[in-house]
């Protein structure tokens, strides 16, 4: 229990708690310092007490002692105008008029500030558990030294006495001004001094009731009136005894497991030891290395600055001597002096011969020095503007020089990540975060049962670019999928898990091949055979206009170029939700190509592609399985019946029964069970089964669309390579 004292002390004084108030935050601080906190935030008036004590001396200023009648009490203007200011509850103002003051009290603990309320502190309830685990700590290590007298002008005397009634200690003299002969409170009887005088029990602070429920909606403990209360109405309400049990074998339990896994606190301990000695080391070395780089920059940039004050000095130097020499030629040209003088002297030669030697070279010199003297300008500029420096660039990138950042947590694009026949995830990097040299992508199936120790990942390293392929996944499976990247300051952070399903079979690749059925003037299929739209156009209007004339409008249909004749299989694709009238489906491959050569009645009553029966099926005997399963959907809606057979096929046994519509999901599945003669219609996004008939597999059976006005399909690409395939339709087989 001695090691325990930091548990005790208030965050605010840093002394041992002094009847504790327990925040909203579940954090506890003393009362008079939530106080003191109140009032440096500016809120006055709202920190009550409580405990709810009137009876206490300490707080009845008219009772106090003789020797606090020189404190001076607020003046009347001040309180008018604390009163005028809107602070408080006074005569005339009615409570909770305009907006109610919600007062927010920054809490020490968790640095953030939580709401009071409007009654401040005096909706809170007092932590007496916390206030007898202080006392008790007090008496076991004899901390606390004297208690004052509550009610001395200070400096307070030694309280002798204290009084479970007034709640409060005393003085001897005190103790007898307070309770004087033959009045009530001379009956009381003192005790030791003590700095808590607790309420026998918890009490309301809003009603002053003692508290016999507690709230798990809003985790709070009420008395009875607060539970029939509006503002408690339909919470879950338990009795405080069925609180404490719960809370209490929660605690035990907590607790003893903490107890009996000391070895393991132990151990942890000395793993933390050990990681701030490595962090101590790893700091040391990481300031020792971006100081020798620091120096190394300090030593480039001086072996830089050397260099250029030499080109400076040169350039200096060169211009220098060309004006030096400049000088001296100008010199020269003086009176008396260098060639002027020589040339005065040739001059007084009277041999003609001998002047005109002398005279021809003089004058080519004479007339440099004349043209110099017309067009004079320095040899040399005395600007070095061409030395500046444009260090605006590097400034900028020793500014923004710092320490390389990881990548943060890739943000998986959902849009684009899908499994089908593999596995294609994409994601992307948030905005402003530092670029990644490569990532690595991890991902193990959920479905597979756990094996011992830490959960095993798959993993493909240096992924470049922001997306892979996961190839061959198992069918039927969820897989968990995260990706981090790497720099070279080395991994971010994981993305968060992504869960995709795989189909719940093989995946089958086909074409579409509009040769059976289809009527080329209603029917477009695009160049990649993998998309088709029905186009009404002009025959379907005058139709429409001759409905009741009996005539007859066929269906246009569109077969897979594939013919499935073992195994399962599974195919996806996406139905325009403006499409009018669409069957997805399957079927027996020599039946669709009977129904479809010639034009069913769509509207004579007794054919109905979804009633499961056509014009001589009630006089079948023997039942059959439907040649055909087929999904309707039309106008973003799902037409689904009450059973499975209600939309097994074009033809069946059972009659219509009550239907009900679903949402279009963006993509549908069908997996065919050739085996077991199943059919199930699946939301291709969250694998969620739709409906699932039987259907006769007694031959091959392919793939089929069916369109009644507008409409379109497109089949869901493959992710991996397209395979070879084979074409089975017609009894023709080929490679393509």
């Amino acid at each position: 229990m001695k090691n325990m004292e930091k548990e005790l002390l208030c965050p605010v004084c840093q002394e041992m708690y002094k009847q504790p108030l327990v925040l909203p935050c579940t954090h506890n601080v003393c009362q008079a310092c939530a106080r003191e906190v109140l009032g440096q935030q500016g809120y006055i008036g709202h920190g009550g007490d409580p405990s709810s004590e009137p009876t206490s001396p300490a707080s009845t200023p008219s009772t106090r002692s003789p020797r606090l009648s020189r404190r001076t009490l607020p003046k009347p203007d001040r309180l008018d105008r604390l009163l005028k200011s809107g602070f408080g509850t006074y005569p005339g103002r009615k409570r909770g008029a305009l907006h109610p003051q919600t007062i927010l009290f920054p809490c020490p603990a968790c640095q953030g500030d939580v709401e009071l309320g409007e009654r401040g502190l005096s909706g809170l309830f007092r932590n007496l558990t916390l206030e007898r685990v202080v006392e008790r700590y007090r008496q076991s290590v004899s901390v606390g030294g004297a208690i004052l007298c509550q009610l001395c002008k200070p400096p307070p005397l030694e309280a002798t006495k204290g009084c479970t009634e007034c709640r409060a200690t005393f003085c001897n003299e005190c103790f007898k001004l307070f309770h004087p002969w033959g009045t009530q409170k001379a009956q009381h009887e003192p005790t030791l001094p003590t700095l808590s005088f607790r309420p026998k029990g918890l009490m309301c602070p809003d009603h002053k009731e003692e508290v016999t429920h507690y709230c798990k909606t809003c985790q709070r403990l009420v008395c009875q009136l607060c539970r029939v209360r509006r503002t408690h109405s339909g919470h879950k309400i338990t009795p405080v005894l069925s609180a404490y049990q719960a809370l209490k074998d929660k605690l035990t339990k907590s607790l003893a497991y903490i107890l009996g896994n000391q070895d393991t606190v132990q151990t942890q301990i000395c793993e933390l030891e050990e990681t701030i000695r490595h962090t101590e080391v790893s700091g040391q070395q990481a300031k020792e290395e971006v100081s020798q780089l620091v120096r190394g920059l300090g030593a480039v940039l001086e072996e830089k600055r050397a260099s250029l004050l030499q080109a400076i000095e040169e350039c200096q130097q060169e211009r220098l001597s060309r004006l030096s020499a400049q000088i001296h030629e100008h010199q020269s040209l003086l009176d008396g002096s260098g060639l002027v003088g020589y040339a005065q002297e040739v001059l007084k030669e009277t041999d003609q011969p001998c002047f005109v030697q002398a005279a021809k070279q003089l004058h080519n010199r004479i007339a440099r020095a004349t043209e110099a003297l017309q067009t004079f300008r320095p040899a040399a500029s005395s600007s070095f503007r061409h030395c500046q420096l444009d260090v605006g660039r590097e400034m900028k990138l020793l500014t923004e020089l710092s320490f390389l950042r990881v990548p943060e947590a890739p943000v998986i694009d959902t849009q684009r990540t899908f499994a089908y026949d593999q596995i294609f995830l994409c994601w992307r990097l948030p905005p402003h975060s530092p670029p990644a040299w490569h990532y690595t992508v991890e991902f193990r199936r959920t479905d597979v049962p756990a094996q011992p120790g830490p959960t095993r990942w798959q993993r493909r390293e240096e992924v470049r670019g922001t997306s892979a392929l996961l190839e061959n996944p198992d069918t039927g499976s969820v897989y968990v999928l995260r990706v981090r990247g790497c720099n070279k300051a080395g991994y971010g952070e994981y993305s968060e898990d992504v869960h995709l399903h795989t189909p719940p079979a093989p995946v089958l690749h086909f074409f579409l091949d509009g040769r059976w059925g289809a009527s080329r003037e209603r029917l477009a299929i695009s160049k990649d055979q993998r998309a088709v739209r029905s186009i009404p156009g002009l025959p379907l209007l005058l139709a429409a206009e001759r409905l009741l004339t009996g005539c007859h409008l066929s269906v246009d249909v569109v077969l897979g170029d594939v013919a499935v004749t073992q195994g399962r299989s599974y195919w996806a694709c996406a139905v325009d939700p403006a499409s009018y009238l669409v069957k997805v489906g399957v079927g027996l491959e020599s039946k669709l190509q009977e129904s479809f050569q010639g034009a069913p009645d769509v509207i004579s009553p007794r054919y109905d592609p979804d009633s499961g029966h056509d014009s001589g099926a009630e006089d079948a005997a023997v039942e059959a399985l439907p040649p055909f399963a087929f999904l309707t959907i039309g106008m973003g809606k799902i037409l689904l019946g009450s059973g499975a057979s209600s939309n097994a096929g074009l033809t069946g046994r059972d009659g219509p029964t009550a239907s009900c519509t679903v949402p279009l999901p963006p993509r549908l599945g069908i997996c065919l069970d050739y085996e077991r003669g199943r059919v199930s219609f699946l939301d291709a996004v969250s694998f969620r089964g739709l409906l699932e008939c039987p259907l006769d597999c007694s031959g091959p059976v392919c793939p089929a669309f069916c369109f009644i006005g507008g409409g379109a399909v497109q089949l869901q690409e493959p992710v991996g390579t397209k395979p070879e395939r084979k074409v089975t339709i017609g009894g023709f087989a080929k490679l393509d």
